[in-house]
Parts: structure tokens; sequence; C-alpha cells
């Protein structure tokens, strides 16, 4: 009896002990009301424009809907990989959006990254729900439109289809975290300087974001040649490929 009220007493010990958190993405109530609600206003097209798609699309091809949700379950454990960067609010971490954008395209990478988003919100803490709009923002929309962008722009210039592949990854990362410090800065510069507040964000973000997007880069390269070898048909089917040549 003596040895389990002592266990017991230990555990209440050991919980009432405070410590740091650190919040993936942005973090709960760290914006502004107003703030938080035109991020939501800007976010809600682009999923209402993805759940349009998924709908059109999956109805024309049985298996996509399987496919997003892969996808999206990719993105979700991709992005729950969080470095702490404390002195903003957030933290450095990888998000898988450039890859989604390659494979489903960017407005259902909206859509994914809203329920990775929301999921990691109400069950590990990740983010908040005042903030799901803004984070919407920068890794779903803002990400996927980048890596989507990128890797067709690649491939227009004749590069290699890996070479794309790793510069979606690495651009779609680095306009995430961009975009990121962009919401935390003209919500919070004050009376300062928006251009300086943003400035110090996007510094303290740098020594972990840059290596970061190289190894996203890599593994979305990494990634798309293992499909490449492996289910050339699916990339034909999904559209990005246009055939075998290519």
């Amino acid at each position: 009896m003596t040895k389990r009220l002592a266990w017991a007493a230990a555990v209440l010990t050991l919980c009432a002990i405070p410590d740091a958190a650190y919040a993936m993405h942005i973090t709960e109530g760290i914006l502004p009301a107003p703030w938080a609600g035109l991020w939501y206003l800007v976010a809600i097209p682009f999923v209402a424009w993805g759940l349009r798609e998924l709908r059109l699309r999956s109805s024309s091809t049985p298996f996509f809907k399987p496919m997003v949700g892969l996808v999206g379950a990719a993105v979700f454990v991709i992005s729950c990989m969080p470095i702490p960067v404390p002195v903003v609010g957030s933290c450095s971490h990888p998000a898988g959006t450039g890859l989604a954008a390659i494979l489903i395209g960017p407005a259902l990478t909206a859509v994914v990254a809203s329920i990775a988003l929301l999921l990691q919100a109400l069950f590990l803490a990740h983010g908040g729900l005042t903030t799901l709009g803004a984070n919407i923002v920068s890794m779903g929309i803002v990400g996927g439109l980048t890596g989507y962008a990128v890797f067709h722009a690649a491939r227009r210039a004749r590069l290699p289809l890996w070479v794309a592949a790793f510069l979606a990854g690495l651009l779609a990362d680095w306009a995430t975290y961009a975009t990121t410090a962009f919401e935390l800065a003209s919500a919070l510069h004050g009376n300062g300087s928006l251009g300086g507040m943003f400035g110090a964000i996007a510094l303290a973000f740098l020594p972990t974001q840059l290596p970061i997007g190289i190894l996203e880069g890599v593994l979305t390269a990494g990634v798309y040649r293992f499909v490449q070898s492996r289910r050339p048909s699916l990339l034909e089917c999904l559209g990005v490929l246009p055939g075998r040549a290519a």
C-alpha cells in the first residue's frame, strides 16, 4: 500500500511540474481574432475548390478517392515531425504538400492539408482551431500551389523529372515558411515595421528550415522516382505523366 501511494505521489508530482510546450504550426491564440478570421476567409474558397475537384475526378477515376486518402495520410505523418522555434510561437517541420501537389494537384492538396491540420489541432495540440485558417493558407494553399507551379515549370524547361520533383518539394517547403512568417509579422508587428518583423521571424526559421527544405526536396524526388519506376501507369492516370515515354 505504501509503495502504491509513493508511485501515485511521484506521478502527480511529475504531472504538476510545468514544462515548455512548443506547438507545431502557428500556435493556438497567437493571432488576434480579426487576422484569424481573415485567413479563414482566404482558405475557404480553396478548400471548396478542392472538394469540387474531388467530386469531379472521383466520378471518372474510381481509385482516386483512396489515392487522395493515401496522400492525405502521408501529409499528416510528414508534417508531424516538429523542430521547435520558440521565439516565433511556431516550429519548423516538413510539410509534404509539394509531393501532394504533384500527385493530386493543388486544389486537393488544400483539402488534405486542411484535414491533417484539423486532426493535429484536435488530437495532438499542434496548431489550433483559431489559427487553422492561417495554417491552411501557408501549408496547404501556398505550399501546394508553389509545388505544383514549380514542378510543371521545370517540366516545361525540360529538366529531369526527379529534379523537377526535388525543386517542387524544396520550394513548397520554403514558401510555406515565408508565408507563415508573413502571417505572424502582419498580425504582430504593432507600431513597428512589418518588414523588420517579417525579417526577424524569417531569420528565426532559417537555421532549421533551410536544411529541412533540402531534405523535403530529396524526399519528394525519392518518392516520385519510386512511384515512377514501380507504377508509371499510376502517374499517367493521375495526369502527372502524359505517357511512359515522358
